[in-house]
């Protein structure tokens, strides 16, 4: 691309922008009260959950959802959805407000379970499916729920642990509940009776790593939400207007909009970008409980996937496979998506060469901000692939020093963002919400820069933060596990480039005089307290006591570089 026809798609972009924003426009703004603040909201964007699901009740007996054999039409999905939602508000007495959690791997019966929790008003709080029985545990009473919907798999990791006082379970898949699934679903319940809810309801609780030992809920309400999935619309509305030969490609195939799920849904982007959104707007899920690059290539020419987003790693696994340039395999597959964090020069390559003009993108957001942040599609994309695109409207974005002050453009400084979308508090945690949160502002721990042109490009993570394959790991969390064996003196974990998982979990550790015990032995004690993604790689040990300074601090970065490539 010549920088003249790069000039014109920024302005293009910009003018679109611009048209899209504007006043009796789709994406008109207009100002709100959040955190305090007086923030950009789209006007015409749905004001509660109940009424954001409800949309999805206009395609009828349009397919929904896949799993394996299983096929959900979108009328069967709220028939479903209505029972349970029904029986839950007028036998089971659940009240606005109230928690539900849910512990399923992607399958329909969890997005019943969150439509029909948010359809009463209470929060849906979905949890990280992949913990042991320990960390579901400690989530579960962290967030003190009235219900408890999983599968036979996390129930019986939960196994002699005590639940919740109050907190009734349903096991989607077998017997072990106190109240049997297919009972809650039946047809023939009682008749929801509509809650009345405000713009500022508690709507949501996330789960995430954040850079501590233990997962922090993300509490959200209503707006943000709903303000989060209309930002995707808007995305979206920018793409097809910059990149037209790509949406007339989609339109001439006939193919319906499929989206291959493997992302988690108890992720934000899994759940926003692809359950909810979706849902909305009358496409199909293909679901994946488990990541598979040649399982998926199948179900891509099975199914006629249309969009596959994943961790970079997932998509560079996929794009090894050499299946997946034959057209007979991938050709319905119309774009790839990943996060933007900052891809690999390999991997924009790869993209852009197997699908150089697609609707392709990239997106920067958080959980702490229902995943707004930046984005971007198709041919502006591909424009700037090493960027996480242009800043939403909706988001207010500072490039701070280590004084919170405004950076320059083009300098490094921390990513700070305000807006609608931000979330209300970390559940129960005012001490790490106050030190997140700054006059509506919310740190968020990553380095990058601000160009000219308006594109955020993210450098690096503050945070101590491992990214394996989508999935966060608190470094911390790691070293703890390590320093409760017996052996063990010293541990430190961090992040080391890998081809295959994008990022892998490494230790090095020092053990106390006289203790004799290899890396393996220090894998497998992880593996029995943490999830299996989380176990490292790699265990070091070292001879000899981990450098420090004079603080008395570990020199981290010191150990990465002396254990680089080993």
């Amino acid at each position: 691309m010549t920088a003249l026809n790069a000039s014109e798609l920024v302005a293009r972009a910009h003018q679109v922008r611009a048209q899209l924003l504007s006043p009796g426009a789709p994406f008109e703004l207009e100002m709100v009260e959040h955190q305090g603040q007086q923030v950009p909201a789209y006007k015409k964007a749905p004001t509660d959950l109940p009424a954001l699901i409800n949309a999805g009740r206009a395609h009828g007996e349009r397919e929904f959802m896949v799993y394996g054999t299983d096929r959900w039409t979108f009328d069967r999905f709220f028939a479903a959805v209505d029972a349970m939602a029904g029986r839950l508000q007028q036998e089971h007495g659940l009240q606005p407000g109230e928690r539900v959690a849910i512990a399923l791997r992607n399958r329909p019966e969890w997005a019943v379970a969150f439509a029909a929790v948010a359809l009463v008003g209470a929060i849906p709080a979905p949890l990280n499916s992949f913990g042991l029985g320990e960390e579901l545990s400690a989530s579960l009473h962290d967030l003190q729920p009235r219900w408890l919907v999983c599968d036979q798999d996390r129930m019986e990791r939960l196994a002699g642990r005590t639940l919740p006082a109050n907190c009734t379970t349903t096991v989607v898949d077998g017997p072990g509940g106190a109240v049997d699934w297919s009972a809650l679903i039946a047809p023939g319940g009682p008749a929801l009776v509509p809650p009345q809810l405000t713009a500022t309801d508690p709507a949501l609780v996330l789960f995430t790593s954040g850079a501590s030992s233990q997962a922090k809920g993300v509490l959200s309400n209503q707006r943000a939400v709903c303000q989060a999935l209309y930002n995707i619309d808007f995305i979206g509305a920018i793409a097809g207007m910059t990149s037209p030969q790509a949406v007339q490609k989609l339109m001439a195939s006939g193919l319906l909009p499929t989206t291959l799920t493997v992302v988690p849904l108890f992720h934000v982007s899994g759940l926003h970008a692809q359950l909810l959104t979706s849902l909305r707007h009358g496409r199909r899920l293909v679901l994946m409980h488990r990541w598979d690059p040649a399982l998926a290539l199948q179900l891509i020419q099975q199914e006629k996937i249309t969009q596959f987003n994943g961790a970079p790693s997932m998509v560079q696994q996929l794009l090894n496979q050499a299946a997946f340039h034959d057209p007979q395999v991938s050709g319905s597959l119309m774009g790839l998506g990943f996060g933007g964090a900052g891809l690999s020069q390999r991997l924009i390559a790869d993209t852009l060469a197997a699908r150089p003009e697609s609707l392709s993108g990239i997106g920067f957001g958080l959980t702490e901000t229902n995943g707004v942040g930046a984005g971007a599609s198709g041919t502006l994309f591909a424009l700037r692939p090493e960027c996480a695109g242009l800043v939403s409207p909706l988001m207010e974005l500072r490039i701070a020093d280590v004084f919170g002050e405004p950076l320059p453009l083009g300098e490094d400084g921390e990513i700070w963002l305000r807006g609608v979308t931000v979330m209300d508090s970390y559940w129960h945690q005012p001490e790490a919400s106050a030190k997140a949160m700054q006059g509506g502002w919310f740190r968020t721990g990553d380095v990058g820069r601000m160009d000219a042109d308006g594109f955020l490009r993210v450098v690096d993570r503050i945070k101590d933060v491992i990214n394996r394959n989508g999935e966060k790991i608190a470094a911390a969390e790691v070293e703890s596990c390590l320093l409760q064996h017996d052996a063990v003196q010293e541990a430190v974990v961090f992040a080391q480039a890998d081809e295959e998982t994008g990022e892998a979990v490494v230790a090095v550790v020092h053990l106390h005089p006289g203790s004799e015990l290899n890396g393996e032995a220090l894998r497998t004690h992880v593996g029995a307290h943490l999830a299996a993604y989380k176990v490292p790689k790699i265990v070091h040990i070292s001879a000899h006591a981990l450098p420090r300074n004079p603080a008395g601090k570990l020199l981290k970065n010191a150990l990465k570089k002396e254990y680089a490539g080993r």
